[in-house]
């Protein structure tokens, strides 16, 4: 009996088989039993290899869609690779159930009662926003100056655990955050204890991992969101909405991304007084904005909200004001429906401006020499 060796993936030719040969019963009767050769010692190795791999290896879960980052620097950013990881990796979301530091740090998030917005009275909410916006008086930085803002915050922690498929929530404890940005963005300082390198880091070109190129230092391109570029955007609703969609990216639903780019825009930055009236008034225009009659800071202090729900995460984010002044207080973010293990009610977010001035220096406060 002859036949040649093949793959299993080729059919077999059946032509070539030897149709005389005789009948297997016989052979195995004639024949004496094979003997069967032990197992060499580096398959048996591989083996075991495989086998404890197949064992510590869980089943992979259900890749869940990330949520957005929710807190960006607004910074220029060296456009070298080491630079770009080391500023981004201030982002809020952190996992393993911890919340950047240890897990010790990390407390339960607080559940708050969730209260249905209403687009009804709107029109009249921003236009009050809108003129407390004008009428404050916003210092103008000077070059070599900074931008200082000085907030409370407070962001997501949570872990899965793919044995059981169980998710657990916590918050970062409330904590300070302090950045200093130029007029340009194109330099700065953020000092965030317990949740950046002692003592603070750079930011823009300041950044110490930003490595010259070619024996020249990156500058990087000045940021778009930062004080000039506000300044030179026109005060006008409509075409500074337009700006802000631009400034969208990604697949992520436009709207829901147009509005966390004012709130980014108003908690840590220098607004000019037209810019602000009409950036509130533009936000007014986006589709699913709603007001929130009560909202709260990460400084306790209570308001209500301009807000809107990202219809894929389920969470709505919700931009407090003093319900007397119309002053912007901070933001928050409230699960309104489950997701991802999230349970609704859930302050996944918190934040609060305490101040907000032009100083001489980075690292310098208000009071220090600073111009409020």
């Amino acid at each position: 009996m002859t036949r040649k060796f093949w793959k299993r993936t080729e059919p077999v030719d059946h032509t070539e088989w030897d149709h005389t040969e005789p009948d297997h019963a016989e052979l195995a009767r004639l024949l004496p039993a094979p003997s069967v050769p032990p197992m060499p010692l580096d398959r048996q190795l591989l083996f075991e290899e495989h086998l404890l791999n197949e064992i510590r290896t869980p089943a992979p879960a259900p890749e869940p869609t990330a949520r957005p980052v929710r807190r960006a620097l607004l910074i220029a950013v060296p456009v070298t690779a080491v630079a770009l990881a080391a500023v981004f990796t201030v982002g809020a979301l952190t996992s393993g159930g911890t919340d950047g530091r240890t897990g010790a740090d990390a407390v339960a998030a607080p559940v708050v009662a969730v209260e249905e917005g209403s687009a009804i009275q709107l029109v009249a909410t921003v236009q009050r926003i809108a003129d407390a916006a004008s009428a404050q008086q916003v210092p103008e930085p000077k070059p070599g100056q900074y931008i200082y803002i000085n907030s409370k915050v407070s962001f997501l922690s949570s872990s899965h655990n793919f044995d059981t498929n169980e998710s657990r929530t916590w918050v970062q404890p409330l904590h300070q955050r302090e950045i200093w940005k130029s007029p340009d963005a194109r330099r700065g300082w953020l000092d965030e204890p317990g949740y950046q390198p002692k003592g603070g880091i750079g930011l823009g070109s300041d950044n110490p991992h930003s490595t010259p190129r070619n024996g020249k230092d990156i500058e990087g391109e000045a940021a778009p969101l930062s004080y000039v570029w506000l300044k030179a955007q026109p005060a006008d609703p409509q075409a500074l909405l337009k700006t802000v969609y631009a400034s969208a990216r990604g697949p992520r639903d436009r709207d829901q991304q147009a509005f966390e780019r004012v709130k980014e825009i108003i908690n840590e930055q220098l607004v000019p007084a037209p810019t602000a009236a009409a950036l509130y008034r533009a936000a007014a225009k986006i589709p699913g904005v709603v007001v929130v009659q009560n909202s709260q800071d990460a400084a306790g202090r209570t308001g209500l909200a301009l807000a809107r729900l990202d219809d894929r995460t389920g969470e709505r984010t919700e931009l407090v004001f003093d319900r007397t002044t119309f002053a912007y207080l901070g933001s928050r973010g409230v699960q309104v429906r489950e997701y991802d293990g999230v349970k609704p009610g859930t302050v996944v977010e918190r934040t609060a401006v305490l101040e907000r001035a032009v100083v001489d220096a980075q690292k310098m406060r208000p009071g220090s020499g600073g111009t409020a």
